[in-house]
């Protein structure tokens, strides 16, 4: 086994084994890195998809999951409101698709959105679609098929829902849910008839398995849009001392992604702003796709800075896996 000869399999469409993403992790930086871009341009040629989010209702979740500011078991400063209006909602979206953004995704805050809520959401997505076009993701949480149905009627093409880690360490970070509550929404998403991105957060205290374990399962469920967040450490929650990801962590996690995801959009998230170099060498290292913009609590990266970075790379801003 040789990092080749792994790169030749997944480039004629073979699957790896986790003993190869294993064998892949401890591979030299610099080789994995322009194999795994070298896979990236094979099946996903030089197309970045680029999306921004709302933060439409924030904070007084139920849920305790370890790394969030938005958690009611958590004590930060993190803002605390009920649904944005559908006048908010869709102003922002025409802002953002303004700039050039091609997915926009309004988020909330709690294990589930209420019928009610979905109603009033299915309402502002429909407005979206009629006087933007920009195309509609959202992160409801744990909703039923028929929600979700609902939801791709009104005009929503994509549903988000990290798995946040793999099964074996999902109880260390959250216990008011369960991970295979995660894959029934999921699968719940799909029979509706919509696709979904789901990835996670790296730096949770997970090991290189886990990663990997992530990984596979994502493969599994036929996941195409992978976020893969770092971990900021946010003051307030259990996971404030975490030691931060370094760049070449995050590099050599997207290239073995890469490898076990050739297809897919992997798609740099929450924490990509505390890079130094704000994600370029992990777009060279497997990565073609990014959230823009502020992320749900904390500050990001503007359209403009990254349509720069992308017009550097030689990237072409292009819905991918629709």
């Amino acid at each position: 086994m040789n990092l080749k000869e792994l790169t030749d399999k997944v480039l004629n469409g073979r699957q790896i084994t986790k003993e190869e993403a294993l064998f892949l992790y401890g591979q030299p930086l610099l080789e994995l890195c322009g194999s795994a871009d070298e896979i990236r341009r094979r099946f996903c040629a030089n197309r970045f998809d680029i999306c921004t989010i709302i933060n439409a209702k924030s904070g007084s979740c139920s849920e305790n999951c370890r790394f969030c500011a938005q958690s009611a078991y958590n004590h930060t400063c993190a803002a605390s409101y009920p649904l944005l209006s559908k006048e908010e909602i869709v102003s922002q979206a025409r802002i953002d698709h303004e700039q050039g953004v091609l997915r926009y995704s309004i988020v909330t805050s709690g294990k589930r959105l209420s019928d009610e809520e979905v109603d009033a959401m299915c309402e502002t997505v429909r407005e979206i679609k009629e006087k933007v076009g920009i195309l509609v993701c959202v992160s409801f949480g744990l909703l039923k098929e028929q929600q979700f149905r609902k939801l791709k009627e009104a005009g929503v093409t994509r549903v988000h829902n990290n798995l946040e880690t793999s099964r074996r360490n999902f109880p260390n970070i959250c216990t008011t849910h369960r991970f295979d509550d995660k894959v029934q929404a999921i699968r719940a998403a799909q029979s509706a008839g919509l696709s979904v991105c789901s990835g996670g957060i790296m730096g949770l205290g997970e090991t290189t398995e886990d990663r990997i374990d992530m990984a596979l399962t994502l493969r599994e469920l036929g996941i195409l849009s992978v976020p893969v967040n770092m971990l900021n450490p946010i003051p307030g929650t259990p996971l404030e001392n975490n030691e931060r990801l370094t760049k070449e962590e995050m590099q050599r996690i997207v290239a073995v992604y890469r490898f076990i995801l050739p297809k897919a959009s992997i798609r740099l998230a929450g924490g990509r702003g505390l890079l130094p170099d704000k994600g370029k060498s992990c777009f060279t290292s497997g990565a073609n796709a990014a959230i823009s913009g502020d992320m749900l609590t904390t500050a990001g990266i503007t359209t403009k800075t990254d349509m720069a970075l992308l017009k550097e790379l030689g990237y072409e801003v292009k819905i991918c896996n629709e």
